[in-house]
């Protein structure tokens, strides 16, 4: 039985932490504001997602302009 408790308080002090791995603020002096949420990192990962869809429509128009083409036959 005074292993089950232990377990048990070890599983509820993990849960006090847990929300900080999942990318939210634990509460009080358990956590930090996670790297993802600071305005530089929202800032660096919206240009990486611009520059990800300016790709992809790049990707489409060239796929585009190759299938309007007329196909050349090899000599």
């Amino acid at each position: 039985m005074p292993l089950m408790g232990l377990i048990a308080l070890a599983l509820i002090t993990f849960s006090l932490v847990w929300p900080q791995g999942e990318g939210d603020r634990s509460w009080g002096p358990f956590g930090h504001t996670p790297v993802q949420q600071t305005p530089e990192m929202k800032a660096k990962i919206q240009r990486e997602k611009d520059a990800a869809q300016r790709r992809d429509e790049a990707a489409k128009k060239a796929v585009e302009v190759s299938s309007q083409m007329p196909e050349q036959a090899p000599q």
